[in-house]
């Protein structure tokens, strides 16, 4: 069996015992086109070195993802559950604080799991209690309490049901309302990251704050979504020739020298294997140069129908 490899770790500054974040992780949103399934990709991936896999509430995912789990340990690939990064997310319909812990520990029953690594409010924004709908219609939507959902979460960490707690699509202005009544300081924002969305305010902003970026989307994918300028853009297919890699690993090694966190999606066997395959060599001042020149654009623009104005705070 070929030697898997080893992703580096990052220590999330708030997590109970300074809990390791392997800074590659494998998205699990469910995806109409994937021939192969969540539990058989999980246990490809854990063969191939991945050890963080994000899941979330909202994907119907997390059975699947417990029970590879628990295959992996039956099959001897990994010796014990603490060698795996989780990660769930709230769903907006259990935004309330009253609702937390109790999604939580209906998620860890899923997972068939005693603790999460990691659990994160999946967006800024509260529904009426209820089925998990998307796209959210807006007539749902009721006013996020922001400091008593937080209070929540923390009490989740605190209760050990999770080492780490975190927020996802969160902009600046939205953290900066967060952070003056949190104990525990988010561990983590997941955010879109890609080459044709840099976000480079946020991130600096979450640096300065002691808040991890992990970047969702980090190949801007999604044919359904129309063309995918980074994946089929010129300057990064010259990057990829010159340096003998894919496209994809160009855009997951610039993640990576950002001081990033990420999780790609992918089920394919091959595919998975090349994006671990990033650790071992760097871009150049060039390569930056011509990455600067990639135009901007965010790809997901929000989880309801219609949008809202005031989701993303002009940012």
């Amino acid at each position: 069996m070929a030697a898997t490899i080893t992703v580096p770790e990052v220590a999330l500054s708030s997590s109970s015992g300074l809990r390791k974040m392997p800074v590659m992780g494998l998205g699990t949103a469910p995806e109409a086109t994937s021939t192969v399934s969540t539990k058989d990709a999980v246990l490809e991936a854990i063969k191939q070195g991945y050890r963080h896999f994000d899941a979330a509430a909202a994907y119907g995912v997390e059975q699947s993802v417990g029970e590879a789990i628990s295959e992996a340990l039956k099959l001897g690939l990994i010796e014990s559950r603490e060698e795996l990064f989780v990660t769930s997310k709230l769903w907006v319909t259990d935004n309330h604080p009253e609702t937390i812990v109790p999604a939580l520990k209906k998620s860890l029953r899923t997972l068939q799991l005693e603790y999460l690594d990691l659990f994160l409010i999946h967006w800024p924004i509260a529904t009426k209690p209820g089925k998990v709908v998307y796209p959210i219609d807006v007539s749902e939507i009721v006013e996020f309490d922001i400091k008593g959902v937080w209070g929540a979460m923390e009490e989740c960490q605190r209760l050990g049901l999770t080492k780490a707690i975190g927020v996802s699509n969160f902009s600046i202005k939205k953290l900066e309302k967060l952070l003056p009544f949190a104990f525990i300081t988010p561990a983590v924002n997941q955010v879109e990251v890609n080459l044709g969305w840099q976000q480079e305010k946020l991130r600096d902003f979450c640096k300065e704050k002691g808040i991890t970026v992990t970047a969702f989307s980090p190949l801007r994918k999604g044919a359904s979504r129309g063309a995918n300028f980074v994946m089929d853009n010129d300057i990064l297919k010259e990057l990829a020739d010159a340096h003998g890699k894919t496209v994809a690993q160009i855009c997951l090694r610039w993640l990576y020298e950002q001081g990033l966190t990420f999780v790609v999606k992918s089920y394919d066997k091959e595919r998975m294997k090349q994006n671990l395959q990033i650790f071992d060599w760097s871009l150049t001042k060039d390569d930056y140069k011509k990455i600067s020149e990639i135009q901007q654009e965010r790809l997901i623009k929000g989880p309801t129908k219609p949008l809202l104005d005031d989701l993303w705070d002009e940012e």
